[in-house]
Order: structure tokens, then C-alpha cells, then sequence
């Protein structure tokens, strides 16, 4: 498990700053989860109802979830959507990747993620609005934060049906 997860200050009084301390957190919980695991392991799918979950596949998706986000949504970067033409593309592992690799491309999300959100506060509404509803930052970020958590418990159980590792 990665050793740089700090949980944020429990008497927190910066909104901002406790929501992106708990996306940290899960974010590096989730790489955690799979670091470690050969191509092999990360890239199998051991839930016959569900072949395109795997544990690198469940990153692929954070990092499509991200994009959309923060980037493009809250952001209003022009930066291409990493969807695809169905629910299951962002889940694909193409043949080049590699944990590695899949790994920096979540990190440099976050990178570009904390780029596009500078400068504006919990309440601030969305830059993009692409669907008129009126998200604010604080409803992103609470939105990525549940969502990542999601998926955080999707990789508990794949982690441990790979390898047996638990985690924390």
C-alpha cells in the first residue's frame, strides 16, 4: 500500500482543501491497490458477469473520470474524453500499456486536474456547464470523491483474488 496516504486533519475547516485531501487519499489507495501486480493479474477479469473489470481497467476508468470531471467540466479545458464509444471503452487495457504506464497516466491526471480547478472555490459554479445544470465545484469533487471510493472497494476484491493481498 502506498505509504504517502495521509488522512486529512479530522478538525478540518477548509472545505476545499478536506475534499481534495480525501481524493488524495483515495487516489493513492487505489494505486496502491495496484502496484505491485504483474500486466497478468492487473489485466484479469475474474468476475465472468463483468469482463471488462480489472483491477488496471478500474484505474483506465479514474482517469476517464477525471477527465470528464474536473478537466473538461469543471475546468472547461478543451481536452478530448476518454469514454469512448461505449460504458465499457474507458475500462480497456490497450496492448502497450502497462501497469507502469497506466499508473503515470493517473498521476499526470491529477496533475491536470489540479490545474484546471485552480482558482476556484467550493461554491463556484462549473466553467463548462456542458448540461446546464449548475454543478459547483464543491458537487465534483464530492461527486469524484464517492465515485472513486466506488471503485477503491472494486479493488480491495480484485487485489485480493489476484494475489491475496489485503489491504487497509
Amino acid at each position: 500500500m502506498s505509504s504517502n496516504r495521509v488522512w486529512p486533519p479530522a478538525a478540518a475547516d477548509d472545505e476545499l482543501r478536506l475534499l481534495t485531501d480525501f481524493l488524495t487519499f483515495l487516489r493513492l489507495t487505489a494505486v496502491g491497490k495496484v502496484e505491485g501486480l504483474s500486466r497478468d493479474l492487473a489485466t484479469t477479469a475474474p468476475i465472468p458477469t463483468s469482463p471488462v473489470v480489472t483491477a488496471l481497467g478500474v484505474i483506465k476508468h479514474l482517469i476517464a473520470v477525471e477527465r470528464y470531471w474536473l478537466s473538461i467540466e469543471a475546468g472547461g479545458q478543451d481536452v478530448p474524453a476518454l469514454w469512448g464509444k461505449d460504458a465499457d471503452a474507458s475500462w480497456l487495457i490497450e496492448d502497450h500499456e502497462t501497469v507502469d504506464s497506466v499508473l503515470a497516466d493517473y498521476r499526470a491526471e491529477w496533475e491536470r486536474s489540479a490545474q484546471a480547478i485552480a482558482g476556484l472555490a467550493p461554491g463556484d459554479r462549473t466553467r463548462a456547464d456542458r448540461d446546464g445544470k449548475g454543478r459547483t465545484l464543491r458537487w465534483v469533487l464530492a461527486h469524484l470523491v464517492q465515485e472513486t471510493g466506488r471503485h477503491v472497494g472494486h479493488l480491495d476484491f480484485l487485489r485480493e483474488l489476484a494475489d491475496g493481498e489485503k489491504g487497509e
